[in-house]
């Protein structure tokens, strides 16, 4: 083996400047507002023959530029619109039907009403919930944590397909199709004829939604770094804006603007669930689950249009392997009892260029990845230990199980849905999420205090443990109010307390969404290795999934007399963990610079692929 081998394993120093460097021939990204701050171009280039090539000098910051100038998002592309769209209308349809699930499963036919669900005419039905299969709270949480867990769990095989066979694209497309059929499937059980046999109804049901489910672990894991993937900008790079100022369009700020707005698409579809919930309540869950299978048919036609302005990232059938190589050389000879302290020397085991310097040979066909590669692993690593916080965040966002739900149970509705209430959480986040992407941040960053990841983080559980206080005491007062004590939730009659009082309950956490979980999307792109993006981000997904586990586990005790103390418990620990973040997890606000080179996203940096390029060379 050549002496200088090792060379082509050996990580490629990060320069601090973030020299810029790119894929296309020089080609100008613009937004179409002029004179603003959106007015960014952004100067690409590449050598002919396709290798790198580097930038105009002018075009690359300074380290005192990087610690100086403000940094901007560039523009979001027609492609990536096109990912928020599709996004928009699969959570349409997820959340459009999943609105009324509780009412479907747990309440029973109203009385006095159509048979289809809907609550009974005029007077009758003022107080009244839409309702189906009547087979109590217990069971609609047990389902419905049931359908959230697996739509969260499904993500990591439909992300390792994307990784290593499909690609992200394809992968999407597949998930459309088994969501069509799910769709289809969904209408059924809603049928008036087919509720009067609960039985086969509730048999429809469960087959209906484990598709559905399914259809989501394809989607999900794929579609936000598909859309990072369209970013035009992959290193900081220098503009001057019309004002005069000078400014670094930056990755790492891209991603978080192109996520914000992501996210954004997210809740204007989940905000379809209001349009379902007054469906089923009126009309009947027949019409509840059919509008959302209709919106969904945006999805392929979009998918269908889009396609050929879309960058694909290639897919990499043995990058998990790979990981996996990786791990197995760390815990090698006693490695597992150096995990835990970590450090370059835990990490530096499975790198290549060492593993050459102390056996003097490298087998390229047992290490078959690069310095890089570890390095990458080692930084996902940080950044899931931050995941594993997530799951008390998210149960503080709305309880453990059917806890809201129990709670309006007692309330005085005045002709409300009494899910209506959930769908004040996309609502939040609409009117927040402008205000965070296109106000607070760019004006934090203009006075140069950008607010960092785990500030961000911060300040998301710190909300959800405001909301979470304030539910405790809502339930408290309902109990003292209640004719049935601390029996409140099922009994006959319903307090005076308005359903109203759970609006910041709701709203509240839904703000804190914007702070936690596109921070956990915008950590799960930007420091996982750049051939495992989708894996990572369904690792990020995951969170809900654990969250949706433990509010099965607790299905049964989320139940009267008890429903004050979860409130509290979650209140505690949404509080404790607030405190971890600026301290155990502040290295995490370093940012990443360098985290979506197609080259590497493309496997064109490994060593395989060099040495195939060089024996092509020299043929």
């Amino acid at each position: 083996m050549p002496a200088d081998t090792i060379v082509d394993f050996e990580s490629a120093p990060v320069n601090p400047k973030g020299l810029p460097t790119n894929e296309l021939a020089r080609t100008d990204y613009h937004d179409d507002k002029k004179g603003g701050e959106e007015d960014i171009t952004v100067a690409t280039y590449t050598a002919g023959n396709g290798e790198r090539a580097e930038m105009d000098s002018e075009l690359i910051p300074t380290e005192e530029d990087l610690l100086t100038l403000r940094k901007v998002a560039a523009p979001l592309p027609w492609a990536g619109v096109a990912m928020c769209l599709i996004e928009f209308a699969e959570r349409a349809s997820y959340y459009g039907c999943k609105g009324p699930f509780n009412n479907f499963i747990n309440r029973p036919l109203p009385a006095g009403g159509n048979g289809a669900g809907a609550v009974a005419p005029g007077a009758a039905g003022l107080n009244q919930s839409a309702g189906a299969l009547g087979r109590g709270s217990v069971t609609a949480t047990a389902l419905v944590q049931m359908f959230n867990f697996l739509a969260y769990v499904m993500p990591i095989v439909g992300g390792i397909i994307s990784d290593t066979k499909w690609g992200r694209f394809k992968t999407i497309a597949v998930g459309t199709a088994v969501g069509a059929v799910a769709h289809v499937i969904l209408v059924v059980p809603a049928i008036p004829a087919v509720i009067a046999n609960p039985q086969g109804s509730l048999g429809a049901f469960i087959i209906s939604i484990l598709i559905l489910a399914a259809a989501a672990g394809f989607i999900k894991p794929c579609l936000g770094p598909l859309l990072c993937d369209q970013s035009p900008v992959r290193h900081p790079t220098l503009k001057v804006l019309p004002s005069g100022e000078r400014v670094i369009v930056d990755p790492t700020t891209t991603v978080q603007r192109y996520l914000l707005v992501f996210y954004w698409c997210i809740n204007v579809g989940s905000f379809f669930a209001v349009a379902t919930t007054y469906s089923a309540r009126l009309v009947g869950f027949w019409l509840g689950f059919l509008m959302p299978g209709i919106l969904y048919m945006l999805m392929p036609i979009v998918l269908v249009l889009v396609y050929k302005r879309l960058y694909k990232a290639p897919p990499q059938g043995s990058v998990v392997a790979e990981a996996g190589k990786v791990f197995g050389r760390l815990m090698a000879n006693g490695g597992w009892k150096r995990m835990w302290r970590g450090g370059d020397q835990f990490w530096d085991q499975a790198k290549p260029s060492v593993i050459q310097e102390q056996e003097g040979t490298l087998d390229t066909t047992k290490v078959f990845w690069d310095d890089k590669f570890v390095d990458e692993i080692r930084q996902t690593i940080s950044a899931c230990a931050v995941f594993a916080l997530i799951p008390i965040f998210t149960l503080g966002n709305g309880g453990i199980g059917n806890s809201l739900n129990s709670m309006s149970g007692s309330m005085t509705l005045n002709g409300v849905p009494n899910d209506l209430i959930d769908q004040f959480n996309p609502l939040a986040i609409i009117v927040f999420a402008p205000i965070l992407n296109f106000g607070l941040y760019p004006l934090f960053a203009r006075f140069g205090k950008p607010i960092k990841p785990m500030t961000r983080m911060t300040i998301g559980f710190l909300l959800a443990c405001f909301s979470d206080i304030v539910a405790a005491i809502v339930q408290w007062k309902i109990y003292q109010e209640s004719d049935c004590g601390y029996y409140a939730s099922t009994c006959d009659t319903v307090t005076s307390i308005s359903i109203w009082l759970q609006i910041p309950i709701v709203m509240v956490p839904a703000v804190g969404e914007l702070f936690v979980n596109v921070t956990s999307y915008e950590l799960a792109y930007t420091r996982s290795p750049a051939r495992m993006k989708a894996l990572v981000y369904a690792l990020a997904l995951f969170n809900s999934a654990v969250a949706a586990a433990i509010s099965l586990a607790c299905a049964k005790a989320i139940d009267d007399p008890y429903l004050i103390w979860p409130w509290v418990a979650l209140a505690v620990a949404t509080f404790a963990c607030a405190c971890l973040f600026p301290t155990y997890f502040k290295h995490l606000n370093v940012p990443m610079e360098q985290f979506a080179d197609k080259d590497r996203m493309a496997g064109a940096d490994q060593p395989g692929a060099l040495d195939h390029k060089n024996r092509e060379v020299e043929e």
